[in-house]
């Protein structure tokens, strides 16, 4: 995506008092800045609020400004003129004032977005009330400003927020999209078809990793899950590592690839799949489109898959279900019913290993598998009776 042609000088701030007004007076083409860094899963929630926007006024050019890992997941997206990368601190400043932007959302909160949201000239500058920084905004949003009538929401409805805050009218919230690129889909089924998963060949992808320790289920678990998957299905398991799993990436290789020590494993194995921590974001995206189930814990492949389209059993720990379920696709959802399960700690403060994740069963997500396997109707699922559009 490239620079988009100036934009008009930007209005005055209008009255404060009347925030409901700025985004209805926002003059024709105006530039919106949208401020959304760090993980993907939180970059691919944003989405459906900013389709919302862009369905709403189709002449506003909205400009999202994320990390480098994150930006392969907006391209192509029809509701964004312009992906901009974060780059060093003070060249970044450098992009966003040339824009001249009439507003600026920032619903990532973290010290960065915000000196970035300040900086970056609009004259309007839009954050949560209660953030860090809370002076270099002009437009506080109540944190407890409802969305559909409720002040409990999922992470996708949390960023449509401060949209309907500053005046977008609300209508129901569509799915996430993200889109295949087509050389990366390429790259991806030659890479398959060497480990003998030809395009003939149903598979779901695994993913094991997470990023604290009560958010990982037992290895040992997903392998059971990928063996069964083969034996009764046939379908093949493709295992995939991404950064931050070092710490699981041994048992991984010897639970489905024992005695293989390259980074990719180069036959099926016991498991009946593959393993592979080399693809890039691009791939990742092209890996999950072609498969026909998504089986992982509470991480940003599990919002991408979501944005896929893909049916997807996500196993919970220690994060909250009714802010991080998938969003709009056919999903069951396995959690146990602790009182401390949304614990904000890496382990639990008294025992010597999280007992959240490790309480569900093979059997718990066997029965889930089987259940999207053999439906094509969404059904609410039996541990998430709190769907994403009705708390």
């Amino acid at each position: 995506m490239t620079a988009q042609p100036p934009n008009p000088t930007p209005k005055p701030i209008l009255n404060p008092k009347a925030p409901s007004s700025l985004l209805p007076n926002l003059p024709h083409n105006a530039n919106v800045l949208v401020v959304r860094l760090r993980s993907i899963g939180d970059v691919v929630l944003t989405l459906p609020a900013l389709q919302a926007l862009y369905d709403w006024r189709p002449d506003l050019r909205i400009h999202m400004l994320v990390e480098p890992y994150s930006a392969p997941l907006l391209e192509g997206h029809p509701a964004i003129k312009e992906v901009i990368v974060l780059r060093k601190f003070w060249e970044t400043v450098r992009l966003l004032r040339r824009r001249k932007f009439s507003i600026a959302f920032n619903m990532h909160g973290g010290p960065t977005s915000a000196f970035l949201t300040r900086l970056s000239g609009a004259p309007v500058r839009v954050c949560w009330a209660h953030r860090q920084f809370s002076s270099f905004y002009n437009v506080h949003v109540p944190i407890h400003f409802p969305v559909a009538g409720r002040i409990e929401m999922h992470t996708t409805e949390h960023r449509l927020q401060q949209l309907l805050y500053m005046g977008l009218p609300e209508t129901p919230l569509q799915a996430a999209k993200v889109y295949v690129n087509t050389d990366a889909a390429e790259r991806v089924r030659r890479k398959l078809a060497e480990k003998g998963i030809g395009a003939s060949q149903p598979y779901a992808v695994m993913r094991p990793g997470a990023s604290q320790a009560n958010k990982r289920w037992p290895t040992e678990r997903f392998a059971a899950i990928a063996q069964w998957l083969r034996e009764t299905h046939g379908i093949a398991t493709v295992v995939n590592l991404g950064p931050g799993d070092e710490q699981i990436a041994a048992e991984v290789r010897q639970r489905f690839a024992p005695g293989v020590n390259a980074r990719e494993s180069s036959a099926a194995n016991s498991a009946g799949g593959m393993i592979t921590d080399s693809l890039d974001l691009r791939e990742l995206v092209a890996l999950l489109a072609g498969s026909c189930l998504f089986v992982g814990n509470d991480t940003g492949p599990t919002h991408i898959a979501a944005a896929l389209g893909k049916k997807s059993v996500v196993i919970f720990g220690a994060s909250d279900a009714k802010v991080w379920s998938p969003w709009k696709t056919e999903y069951r959802l396995i959690e146990n019913p602790f009182p401390c399960k949304q614990c904000p700690l890496g382990k639990c403060e008294s025992l010597p290993a999280s007992q959240c994740i490790f309480a569900i069963s093979v059997d718990e997500v066997r029965e889930a598998c089987e259940a999207l396997l053999g439906t094509t109707q969404r059904q609410i699922p039996r541990c998430a009776r709190n769907d994403n559009e009705n708390f």
